[in-house]
């Protein structure tokens, strides 16, 4: 798909002949997938979650080198690097001015198992319900629909087999 389109030149209002061009065209996102449906979906998911996290990987099967690909993965970088520090900043400068208190038996001990198992299953509760809805709608999904009999293929891997 071509990333500039020209219609054809029409007029403005002093009668000279105007090209209309388009930065990309409309679906921009899904043009440059190879792979339709809920592995798109994860393609896509994947190129976002990666470079938010600066490691800029991606599925084989997105064209990530498009206009619209190089802002919006741009502006995720920017977003994953610093738009984190500003609250993890504020919640560390809103401790550091907090008063240390001595313990007393309401205070719960965090050298003990009990801290560590109520930590732990907070983490894995946090994490599985922030992946949850990535997990569902991406390689659960397409796992589904493969048991029913719909695929979603790579193109030029179906002439290699």
């Amino acid at each position: 798909s071509a990333v500039i389109h020209f219609d054809a030149p029409t007029k403005d209002a002093k009668g000279q002949p105007v090209a209309h061009s388009y930065w990309n065209p409309p679906g921009a996102a899904t043009a440059n997938l190879t792979n339709s449906g809920p592995h798109g979906f994860s393609e896509i998911l994947y190129a976002y979650t990666s470079t938010t996290g600066n490691n800029g990987s991606a599925f084989g099967g997105i064209n990530t080198n498009t206009p619209w690909y190089n802002l919006t993965l741009g502006l995720a970088m920017l977003i994953g690097r610093f738009l984190f520090l500003i609250p993890l900043l504020a919640a560390a400068g809103s401790l550091a001015m907090k008063k240390k208190i001595p313990s007393t038996s309401g205070t719960l001990p965090t050298h003990g198992p009990m801290f560590v198992g109520l930590l732990v299953a907070t983490v894995v509760l946090v994490g599985a319900l922030t992946f949850f809805p990535a997990l569902a709608l991406g390689p659960v999904v397409e796992h589904y629909l493969m048991d029913g009999g719909k695929l979603f293929a790579f193109l030029p891997f179906l002439f290699w087999s």
